[in-house]
């Protein structure tokens, strides 16, 4: 831990908690306890937006309903126009019940919702909801990559995820558009505190070349972890106008994260893929997620092929699997290529690169 830092953590499972400080070299910082819809504007009824400890949608009671008997819990964020019907929700659901040993991960699942038409999809389709609100913003529509509604949503999901740290609960933060193919549990770092996946994997798990993508990660909760996303939340005043993964890309060297104790693993896109850096192998991948991807039409094309492959390959006899083709279809609408302009994609691998050629590539990584 830094010098100077001391945090006042966090409740035990189960506690209801309405705030948490941590003061630090870096300031004050309160961790509120999110705000919640009023049961009438939640079904859609007479109402506004309110906060309510007593509605029955609170995050502890819906936390604890989900949780695995070690603290663990599934998040995703959604909103209307990724929940309409035929869009991005209802894929992401399908990957779960179509997936090797993944159903009975739906259990666990808390979908949380950033305006009322996602609130009212969700509750129609599944068990874990919770309506989380931000005033005065709307969150409905589809956020284009690094508009002004993107970032407030991708900043928001960050300071969602560490109250859910506060309150004692390990998660597993999934992009809606990461369609989960396999249990990934076995195959995290038992070891570690942060875990994330990446667009760019150069073979280390430990190496901070790695691009990390925030669509997928695993967190425990513990005192490095929250002080971690503290310094996380925080950092995004010193690099305004960034997301949160391009300022994780600038934060993860820091002596902040060195002298802190933080025990940060990366993920092999071998097993946790995307459509920046696809899994090699339908035999091994956990996940893939349609990252590298601009708009929300082309991403749906991609993912529909991908569920098919997978049937397709799930279908196979035990004994042809393994010599089924050892890639995917896609990318096709979402082809990198169009990122960079039709530039070598070979170019941003290369070990030698300048490191001001990294950051910017980082950016484009991060869609």
């Amino acid at each position: 831990m830094p010098a100077g830092y001391t945090s006042t953590a966090a409740a035990s499972h189960g506690a209801a908690i309405s705030a948490c400080v941590l003061v630090g070299s870096f300031g004050l910082f309160l961790v509120q306890k999110p705000a919640i819809l009023s049961r009438s504007a939640a079904t859609g009824g007479p109402g506004r937006w309110t906060s309510s400890d007593s509605d029955e949608h609170t995050l502890d009671r819906i936390l604890m309903d989900a949780s695995m008997p070690d603290n663990t819990v599934i998040l995703t964020t959604m909103n209307e126009a990724w929940a309409a019907p035929d869009s991005v929700l209802d894929l992401f659901l399908e990957s779960f019940r179509i997936g090797e040993g993944t159903r009975h991960l739906l259990n666990h699942l808390v979908i949380i919702s950033l305006d009322r038409g996602a609130f009212s999809r969700c509750t129609a389709l599944h068990s874990h909801c919770f309506p989380l609100i931000t005033e005065g913003v709307d969150f409905s529509r589809e956020a284009y990559f690094m508009t002004p509604g993107y970032l407030k949503m991708m900043w928001r999901r960050i300071d969602f995820l560490r109250s859910v740290l506060a309150m004692g609960y390990n998660f597993v933060f999934t992009d809606a558009d990461v369609m989960w193919f396999r249990d990934p549990f076995p195959n995290f770092h038992p070891d570690a505190d942060f875990q994330i996946a990446c667009d760019h994997f150069s073979g280390g798990a430990e190496d901070t070349r790695n691009v990390p993508n925030g669509g997928f990660s695993f967190v425990r909760s513990n005192e490095r972890s929250m002080e971690f996303y503290n310094f996380w939340y925080s950092s995004r005043n010193t690099y305004p106008g960034l997301h949160d993964q391009d300022v994780l890309s600038r934060i993860k060297n820091s002596s902040f994260i060195r002298n802190g104790g933080i025990k940060m693993r990366f993920l092999d896109t071998d097993l946790f893929g995307g459509f920046c850096e696809p899994s090699r192998n339908l035999s091994r991948v956990c996940t893939m997620h349609a990252n590298c991807c601009l708009g929300l039409s082309s991403k749906l094309n991609d993912l529909r092929l991908l569920l098919e492959d997978w049937k397709r390959y799930s279908s196979l006899p035990e004994r042809l699997k393994p010599l089924s083709p050892p890639s995917w279809s896609v990318p096709q609408n979402c082809s990198i290529k169009s990122l960079f302009h039709d530039e070598d994609e070979s170019d941003f691998l290369d070990e030698e690169e300048e490191e001001e050629e990294e950051e910017e590539e980082d950016h484009y990584y991060s869609i």
